[in-house]
């Protein structure tokens, strides 16, 4: 899909920021190092970790807002400081200020180099980055919790002494246009930039935070100065610390590091005061699968009276029992929905419902506008009403099980919404009432004021989505020789202690032969629950019948033998749960409602109703959406990514036509479900306010039931033989840039020791990003790429090695004869011992980050599963990278990697080799 939930998100530089929001009053100052008094509103129904009860809170002498959150989920911490200004306040024509200035964070201080600083970015093995939106800009770590003092140092010697050179802009804007160009290349960015533009027409959310190239044209080091020396002041900053630390010890460290930067008198704000505009149409031809109808209307700004309404309308219009929904099982769209997308003084509202390659535009928005005139003349239902602000309020619960999500949540509340605490809008949300709802639809649903568009899928060579748009921003230059680090920085971090072993889970198998693994951990009233049935469509579809599986995935939504599908949502909305099914499925529940959850899991998972009716209608949508993939750009690279790297017989080269999905017979998917849903090869993970012996009971009592039928079959796929090198050009007349994808089968799988030095070296080669070899070399030396990585994908019977880059056309080659010779090196020589030294520290520190959230775990445990690993695999790689030597790494390099082999596949405007 091109378009994500509208929530707040972390989407940087682009429209789709629009849920991040700013409201004028964050923290009560209270002094330096007071802790915040009782919650506003105390209630069983605020979890502590988003009320004052468990919060540290101090405003210091500067006047920097500190929040200090306690989280034992894992010895992770996460920081995330945020500048109350964003692209909102920049300079009248240059609206890519605030940007520009995001990335010239991460250029150096005085104190901390740019070198320094990805070194020390490298060494910490945690993850950094930054957004801007219109009204804040927020720079965020996570990392090992005793590293906490060097992620407060680094923030403010960028808060007080950005170095801000000419010359170091000169470079970074080079990088900051190809990104401009990148995203300019997504249908989705270039459809909500004209949105935002006449939506807030006249107003400073009239632009986007990402910028223009003509504006970065003329902009000078000096203008990034004037911007940083305005509002980069504590004073107009919030801190949130989230994680395993002692408040108090933690507090005492943000006053070591910040306490002497001094504040500032900041300007005057801008106004942004909207005018609904006239309504207006827009078209726009995509290289998408499917094609979108949609409707955009103006609606409040998260600082407005009314946002909790606002939202559960929106949470109303785009559920699952509304009217909008019911388009996709009447056959009359792929999917339809809605998404709110609130800033700080205003946001818009976007109903959108998908139609097939070559469908009827005019008739899906017919169809939608006739929903949504309904709603705003009739209300909706009062019980939807209440199950939104259910769910909302129950949602609050989940945030603690994730360390940075629960910090995004703080920072959020605080520098987006102006609320004193996450837990505040449980108040707001208790007190919508359905007349309240409706009489909002009626104001805002106004067909006057909608934004119309049509986004139609066209084989025209434009770049395909998700090439651009979004992502990781590029800040950092890559050193090319060992970096001194600061004193402060060296003490901390160039000490590598031996890793000591992880905390198993708890292992059992139900008496069907489920294998189940329990994680508890105590962080919120609230249980998650993953699974996975392993399973190969490739070698279990029978022949003929190329697609049953994903029509077999995709009734799953539709009900059970004992409920249908507005039935079993309801009874989802009742408690509140979040549920889906198929070959892989999920629940996330409160606690007390543990058992009930997993019984509605289970009757989706084993009694799929599997409806004749609705047989009919997914087995179209299914046929027709494959009709528009199979001619994409993206599809169409992927395949040859496949075929470059595979014999011609293999299973994974089957492929889906509209023809076989029509096919299929409703008798063809429930064979095929019986077949392939067995419990001997399902596994199950827990994870939260659970007790193993609770969570197998449970298990038992709702799954315990499910028998196989006959034995396990077989579903490892064959081994392959070593690819050799070969070229492929994937047609893409009106790409800026080559996409381009290096590749190769290996003769080894994860389950031999060997992975772990390859996993090692290739973090000096390519996986390190800002202090990787490829990124050295092909990027900061030669300016061939943009972005360029390297990885290892593997499989039980299976590996594959790639590299993968973006290039103008003429540079492809040079990239590709460069990014051979790095690999060429890895082989004659060893990693000197600085690059050795540097990609063990990222390694090993970010071993404790991948259990910093309950899904992170849960993923771990059923991708070591699928491997056929052991649970303890991320302990036995620790050890390995701990005792590898630089020729242990050379060696496996010359072993397995054949440079040579590697085949080269472009997407692009024109042959290139």
């Amino acid at each position: 899909m091109i378009f994500r939930k509208m929530t707040i998100s972390r989407v940087r530089g682009a429209a789709l920021v629009a849920g991040l929001a700013l409201c004028g009053s964050a923290l009560s100052p209270v002094g330096a190092f007071a802790q915040a008094a009782a919650p506003s509103m105390p209630s069983e129904l605020v979890p502590p970790s988003l009320s004052s009860a468990q919060v540290v809170r101090a405003t210091l002498p500067n006047g920097l807002r500190v929040v200090i959150v306690p989280n034992k989920l894992a010895p992770v911490v996460t920081t995330e400081i945020n500048y109350l200004v964003g692209s909102a306040e920049v300079p009248k024509g240059f609206p890519g200020t605030a940007h520009a200035l995001e990335h010239m964070m991460f250029r150096g201080s005085k104190g901390l180099d740019k070198d320094q600083l990805a070194a020390v970015g490298t060494r910490l093995g945690g993850s950094y980055n930054a957004d801007t939106t219109e009204d804040v800009t927020q720079y965020f770590y996570t990392a090992q919790a005793r590293d906490l003092p060097v992620l407060l140092r680094i923030e403010a010697l960028r808060m007080n002494g950005l170095t801000l050179s000419e010359a170091d802009w000169n470079k970074e804007r080079g990088a900051i246009e190809q990104e401009v160009s990148r995203d300019l290349s997504s249908p989705a960015y270039r459809y909500l930039e004209q949105l935002q533009a006449i939506l807030f027409a006249g107003t400073p959310y009239e632009h986007d935070a990402l910028g223009t190239r003509p504006s970065f044209d003329k902009t000078k080091a000096a203008d990034l100065r004037a911007f940083y020396e305005k509002w980069y002041a504590p004073n107009n900053a919030i801190l949130v610390i989230v994680g395993d630390v002692n408040p108090v010890t933690a507090l005492q460290q943000v006053e070591d590091a910040f306490g002497g930067v001094p504040r500032k008198t900041l300007p005057a704000r801008h106004k942004v005061s909207p005018v609904p505009p006239p309504a207006k149409t827009l078209t726009l031809a995509t290289d998408y699968p499917i094609g979108f109808a949609t409707l955009a209307f103006p609606m409040p700004g998260s600082s407005a009276a009314d946002y909790a309404t606002a939202d559960i309308l929106s949470d109303v219009l785009a559920s699952q029992r509304g009217a909008l929904y019911d388009l996709v099982p009447q056959g009359k769209a792929l999917f339809a929905g809605f998404e709110y997308a609130p800033k700080k003084e205003a946001g818009f509202g976007l109903a959108l419902a998908a139609f097939p390659k070559g469908g009827d535009a005019a008739k899906a928005m017919a169809d939608m506008r006739g929903v949504l005139e309904a709603i705003r003349k009739n209300g909706v239902p009062a019980d939807l009403v209440e199950a939104a602000k259910r769910r909302e309020i129950a949602q609050m619960q989940f945030a603690a099980n994730s360390v940075s999500g629960l910090a995004s949540t703080w920072s959020t509340a605080l520098a987006f919404q102006g609320l004193d605490a996450p837990g505040d809008l449980v108040a707001a949300y208790q007190a919508v009432t359905p007349e309240a709802v409706n009489k909002l639809a009626a104001t805002l649903l106004n067909p006057a004021h909608a934004v119309s568009a049509v986004l139609t899928p066209e084989s025209s060579g434009n770049p395909v989505s998700g090439k651009g748009f979004g992502g990781a921003e590029s800040f950092a230059s890559s050193p090319d020789k060992p970096v001194k680090l600061p004193d402060w920085a060296e003490k901390a971090l160039l000490k590598l202690d031996k890793p000591e072993p992880t905390p198993q889970p708890y292992v059992s198998t139900l008496s069907n032969g489920i294998k189940l693994i329990v994680w508890p951990a105590h962080v919120s009233h609230t249980i998650q629950l993953s699974g996975q049935v392993r399973q190969t469509p490739s070698l279990q579809q029978p022949a003929g019948q190329d697609g049953v599986n994903d029509v077999t995935e995709a009734l799953f939504s539709y009900g059970t033998t004992q409920y249908d599908r507005l039935a079993f949502q309801k009874a989802l909305d009742d408690i509140p749960a979040w549920e889906s099914a198929g070959s892989s499925f999920s629940l996330q529940v409160l606690t007390p409602d543990f058992a009930k959850g997993v019984a509605l899991l289970a009757d989706n998972e084993l009694h799929p109703a599997f409806a004749d009716k609705d047989f009919q209608v997914v087995r179209q949508q299914t046929a027709q959406a494959q009709a528009g993939e199979l001619l994409s750009p993206d599809h169409l690279f992927n395949r040859a990514i496949k075929m470059a790297v595979l014999p011609p017989k293999d299973p994974t080269l089957r492929e889906a036509t509209p023809q076989s999905i029509m096919s299929v017979t409703r008798d063809d998917v429930q064979t095929y479900y019986k077949k392939v849903w067995r419990p001997d090869r399902t596994t199950i993970v827990v994870t939260g306010d659970v007790t193993p012996e609770k969570a197998q009971a449970v298990l038992e009592q709702a799954f315990g039931g499910w028998k196989a039928d006959g034995p396990a079959p077989d579903i490892d796929l064959p081994a392959v033989p070593l690819s050799k090198a070969s070229h492929a050009q994937v047609p893409d007349k009106s790409s800026v840039q080559d996409e381009v994808v290096l590749a190769e089968t290996l003769g080894l799988t994860a389950a031999q020791p060997d992975h772990f030095m390859l996993q090692l070296g290739n973090e000096v080669l390519g996986g390190g990003l800002f202090s990787s070899r490829l990124y050295r070399d092909l990027r900061v030396k030669t300016g061939y790429v943009y972005t360029v990585g390297s990885a290892f994908e593997w499989g039980r019977t299976r590996g594959l090695y790639t590299v993968n880059y973006g290039a103008d056309p003429d540079k492809v080659g040079k990239a590709q004869a460069a990014a051979v010779r790095d690999i060429k090196a890895m082989q004659s020589a060893p990693p000197s011992d600085d690059e050795l030294a540097l990609a063990k520290a990222s390694l090993l520190r970010s071993i404790p980050l991948a259990r910093a959230s309950l899904d992170r775990i849960a993923a771990q445990y059923l991708h070591l599963t699928d491997l056929g690993l052991p649970l303890d695999n991320a302990d036995r790689g620790a050890l390995a990278y701990y005792n590898a030597t630089g020729a242990d790494v050379q060696a496996a390099f010359r072993q397995w990697i054949r440079p040579d082999d590697l085949a080269s596949i472009v997407k692009g405007p024109a042959p290139s080799l």
